[in-house]
């Protein structure tokens, strides 16, 4: 089969929690069945009550698999409280909070890492039990901690995301074994398939979300030497986010709060670039293709649409190169 046969059909998508499921839902409802890869942060993975967590590959299994909370974003809809409130009666730790259900995959996945299974093969049972239809790659098998360098000194992500509600000033962000750790295969693999389509950078947090994956070892050079197109989609509308600490975050580490921010931190890793429609006079003014879109995504629809858009845009992108 020559290259020029090949069918570019396969899609890569990187993605943090409640922001980017909601993409990776519209590209999961239009790619072809089989052809999507969900990369997901690990760095905001903790071990809380003896448990591993993972909220945001918990959020995309629940997202994907039409089991997420709409009025929350993250955890199951329909959730109980049981636990929760018996824990508290002991004066245990309830300052992260665990619903009935969504503590069932927490104990799964913790007995079966403590029997040695790799976090990613317990992922892919979890999402084939689930109905997933969509490959979700935790981003590397081995430990990485996001950790945030506060006024009130360093502090581990969640106990400054939950438990802290992101009140202390941010001055730095640490990813911690990022550097030695290994990018997962079927991540690499996916990045350099000849039948990839587009790697699309979701509208996710760029420091908390999104430069964990790409901390780890030979992640940025690949999406660089990549043949497919690397688009991103802003998180910041309108100078602010559209939901989490983005924005301030930005003002603590005195920088702009903006979505051509966000495609400056990218830097060289973007061969495209959208935003929402409130800041299109930015179509003009950046140095990469740039386009204007819903990126606000209320509905499914609006899921599906941004999809649909981000997908053409790279295919637009593809054929200028030819």
């Amino acid at each position: 089969m020559t290259q020029e046969s090949v069918k570019k059909d396969r899609v890569l998508a990187l993605s943090g929690g409640v922001g980017g499921a909601k993409l990776a839902l519209g590209l999961r409802n239009i790619v072809p069945a089989g052809k999507l890869t969900v990369v997901a942060n690990a760095g905001d993975d903790f071990e809380h009550l003896g448990l591993h967590v993972s909220p945001d590959i918990d959020t995309l299994l629940y997202t994907l698999a039409g089991l997420d909370n709409p009025e929350t974003g993250w955890g199951r809809r329909g959730e109980t409280w049981t636990f929760m409130k018996a824990l508290a009666a002991l004066g245990g730790e309830t300052w992260f909070r665990l619903g009935d259900g969504d503590l069932a995959i927490h104990v799964e996945r913790t007995r079966r890492l403590h029997a040695g299974e790799p976090l990613s093969h317990i992922i892919r049972d979890f999402a084939d039990r689930l109905g997933v239809r969509a490959a979700i790659v935790p981003m590397t098998n081995d430990p990485v901690r996001t950790r945030v360098r506060t006024s009130d000194g360093w502090l581990d992500f969640q106990r400054y995301f939950v438990e802290q509600q992101c009140r202390p000033e941010v001055s730095e962000f640490s990813y911690e074994g990022a550097a030695t750790a290994k990018p997962h295969p079927d991540f690499i693999a996916a990045i350099t398939s000849p039948e990839l389509r587009a790697i699309v950078i979701c509208p996710s947090n760029p420091f908390i979300s999104i430069e964990p994956i790409l901390a780890l070892p030979g992640v940025r050079e690949a999406l660089c030497g990549c043949t497919a197109p690397v688009i991103a989609v802003a998180p910041i509308i309108g100078g602010e986010a559209v939901k989490g600490p983005t924005a301030k975050m930005m003002r603590e580490l005195g920088l702009k709060v903006g979505a051509e921010t966000v495609a400056q931190r990218y830097g060289d890793l973007l061969d495209g670039y959208i935003v929402d429609h409130r800041d299109a006079a930015l179509v003009a003014k950046l140095p990469i293709p740039t386009i204007a879109a819903n990126a606000f995504m209320v509905s499914l629809a609006d899921r599906e649409q941004l999809a649909k858009m981000t997908l053409a845009f790279a295919d637009e992108l593809s054929q200028r190169r030819s």
